[in-house]
């Protein structure tokens, strides 16, 4: 099993960079503002030929136990019990402060092995803060640059002698975890996340569900109350989350891997550069997951905000389900479901027959009916219909309802056949496929939907020209 390392220290002395660099992906948020990272976050990481997991986690500041900053400290408390050692990074450029010196008795008296790392190394007058580092009184500091990926053989080196040649190497397996040994190359480029696409369908993989939603809708929340612990940071406050966090999980013996994104506002009023790199970050998540859940406050469902973001998973393919949260606040909850569900229906013709279920994160109501709804729609989302079901349905459809007649020529429609599945996608083969009205696209669609069980899924139907044997030859002469 590989050990576990915390990289540890005040804010913007670079933590998330060298998650990034250990990682191989920039899948942490990195910006200039103090305090970006909040979460822990852990991934499987690789330095040369050490294999580790790695946490990101948030900076240490010294605040109250019941405000963010004492919550986003306690987190870090947790991923320095979890680790087997400690990545203690300072800012050589900017030299220590007393948080440094405050911090570093902390990770002092948790009695784990640590690591003095002088990042920013690469600046100019940085060699006076290394040299200060010293005072710290916790070994030699390693000079590195997170961002250039200067000084890693160095850090390599330094992880081997604090815990020894028989931790870091009892395991010789390839067991890089989710990255491939071509994935990370110390000093190269790090690879564009953007460019990879959604895993093929295996069921021994795990099922990766994405929770999405409004600011303060409850999401990390959601998550808490689904895997039994206090995982995520939560509060009072709108916008906590900002990076989007993956959690590991097991549901009645299916493996599952959660995907915790920020909020999402409306599109004009996001002007903070750090909150466009949370959306884009939660939208990256939308495109990799395969379940969508849309956590929607009961209170306030459906505003606009809250359709632009279930038009938007559908649009990807993703299979969404809604989930009411806060039902614990409704007073009449019967009336209040009826006409959710019609709204539902009503708002989201595009996934006629969506999974919505109430539920309330904060008292653990209707998690299990939730959960349900999700493996429900992921067996649709997966479905497949044979050539002869479907084309023996399209029959029926065509002697019941025929395409319309345009510029007085009738519409043929040969066959269909269905040629994806996540989500189900038909190819229907017909003439002139270019005039076909997209209304009878829909009730083709919407009745395939009826027919073989298809509900709240994204349905693509792609119209093909048959090909014609006499096209490109000549007219034989009388």
């Amino acid at each position: 099993m590989a050990f576990k390392i915390a990289i540890i220290g005040r804010p913007n002395v670079g933590k998330s960079t060298l998650f990034n660099r250990l990682v191989g992906k920039k899948i942490a948020l990195v910006d200039d503002t103090p305090g970006v990272t909040r979460d822990r976050r852990v991934h499987a990481a690789k330095l040369y030929d050490l294999v580790f997991d790695v946490i990101d986690t948030a900076g240490f500041e010294d605040a109250g136990a019941a405000t963010l900053q004492g919550r986003m400290r306690a987190q870090t408390e947790i991923a320095i019990k979890e680790a087997d050692l400690i990545f203690f990074m300072v800012d050589a450029k900017a030299g220590l402060t007393p948080d440094d010196r405050t911090f570093v008795e902390i990770v002092r008296r948790s009695g784990k092995p640590v690591v003095l790392v002088a990042n920013k190394s690469e600046a100019r007058g940085a060699q006076g803060g290394a040299l200060e580092a010293w005072e710290l009184g916790i070994g030699e500091p390693v000079q590195i640059s997170a961002e250039h990926g200067l000084g890693m053989p160095d850090l390599r080196d330094a992880v081997v002698e604090a815990l020894g040649k028989d931790v870091v190497f009892a395991d010789d397996e390839d067991e890089t975890g989710d990255i491939a040994e071509s994935d990370v190359l110390i000093g190269e480029d790090i690879a564009d996340p953007d460019a990879e696409e959604a895993p093929a369908y295996d069921e021994t993989k795990p099922l990766r569900i994405a929770v999405v939603g409004r600011p303060n809708a409850g999401k990390s929340t959601l998550i808490n109350a689904l895997i039994g612990e206090e995982r995520l940071l939560t509060g009072p406050e709108a916008g906590i989350t900002r990076d989007s966090i993956s959690v590991d999980w097991d549901w009645q013996g299916r493996s599952i891997k959660m995907f915790d994104t920020a909020g999402m506002r409306r599109k004009a009023k996001v002007q903070e550069k750090l909150e466009k790199l949370s959306v884009q970050d939660g939208l990256r998540a939308i495109r990799f997951a395969e379940i969508v859940i849309i956590v929607l406050d009961a209170t306030i469902p459906f505003e606009k905000q809250d359709l632009q973001i279930a038009d938007l998973i559908i649009r990807e393919g993703r299979a969404p389900v809604i989930a009411f949260n806060k039902w614990d606040l409704i007073d009449k909850p019967q009336e209040t479901l009826a006409e959710l569900r019609e709204k539902t229906e009503r708002l989201l013709p595009q996934a006629r027959g969506l999974q919505a279920v109430p539920m309330s994160a904060e008292t653990g109501r209707g998690l299990e009916k939730l959960m349900d709804a999700v493996m429900k729609t992921h067996r649709v989302w997966n479905s497949r219909v044979s050539t002869g079901k479907l084309n023996r349905w399209l029959e029926g459809i065509l002697a019941h309802h025929p395409p319309p007649a345009v510029a007085g020529r009738r519409l043929k429609i040969k066959y269909i056949t269905q040629a994806k599945t996540r989500p189900p996608g038909f190819v229907l083969s017909c003439s002139r496929p270019d005039v076909m009205p997209q209304s009878y696209v829909r009730y083709l669609v919407n009745n395939l939907r009826d027919a073989f069980n298809m509900p709240g899924v994204p349905i693509r139907m792609a119209l093909r020209a048959s090909d014609n044997p006499f096209a490109g030859r000549a007219k034989k002469k009388k």
